[in-house]
């Protein structure tokens, strides 16, 4: 999910995009790394009755990033996300989510993201393309990310921070349990916003 790289803002916008002149430091942070689940969370936001938000996440999850700081179309991830592990405040709720009306956990177990294209934006902006899969129904997915930064964490780690969103509609991926509302309208909204706070570690040479 990771992308690193800075556009010369002195050059025109033709030219920048072609050769996306880095920074040394941000080249610097190419290589592997391994998402930190402890310091990292994949969450979302959804519409209830028409008139609030229900805020989850999922708690287990796992993923690598591939940077290539030189030339950030040659970034990628791979995530994978335990959906037994959402979490929403609620037990009863998230059992619902659990159960086949929406997610069928038992039955299919994970959700995963796949990249297939990495894209600088300009400044620390990046956005990564690629396929979502729900109830082993793919469908393309684009995130828009932020990068936040790096830094040397007390183990002597080295860490990269991406934060980003994208929305879907949840039917695109089987999801399409739903309660008529006496008012009109109905209980939960067809689109949902992802969320993403990445830390990652660089592998050891």
């Amino acid at each position: 999910m990771g992308l690193i790289g800075r556009k010369n803002t002195t050059e025109s916008a033709a030219t920048a995009v072609a050769t996306l002149p880095v920074d040394p430091a941000l080249a610097a942070l190419t290589g592997d790394y391994a998402i930190d689940p402890a310091h990292s969370s994949i969450g979302f936001t959804v519409r209830h009755a028409m008139v609030t938000n229900v805020r989850g996440s999922f708690t287990e999850h796992e993923g690598t990033l591939k940077l290539n700081g030189s030339d950030p179309a040659g970034s990628s991830a791979a995530i994978d996300v335990r959906i037994a592990s959402i979490d929403t405040g609620i037990g009863d709720r998230d059992n619902h989510l659990r159960s086949g009306d929406f997610f069928d956990a038992d039955a299919f177990p994970l959700m995963t993201f796949r990249s297939t294209e990495a894209a600088h934006l300009g400044g620390d902006k990046y956005r990564v393309k690629g396929d979502l899969t729900i109830k082993d129904v793919t469908k393309p997915l684009a995130i828009d990310l932020e990068f936040n930064g790096s830094a040397t964490d007390v183990y002597g780690n080295e860490r990269v921070g991406f934060e980003g969103s994208a929305e879907i509609l949840r039917s695109d991926w089987g999801l399409t349990w739903n309660a008529a509302l006496e008012t009109g309208g109905v209980m939960v909204s067809d689109k949902v916003k992802l969320n993403f706070d990445i830390s990652a570690v660089k592998n050891a040479a």
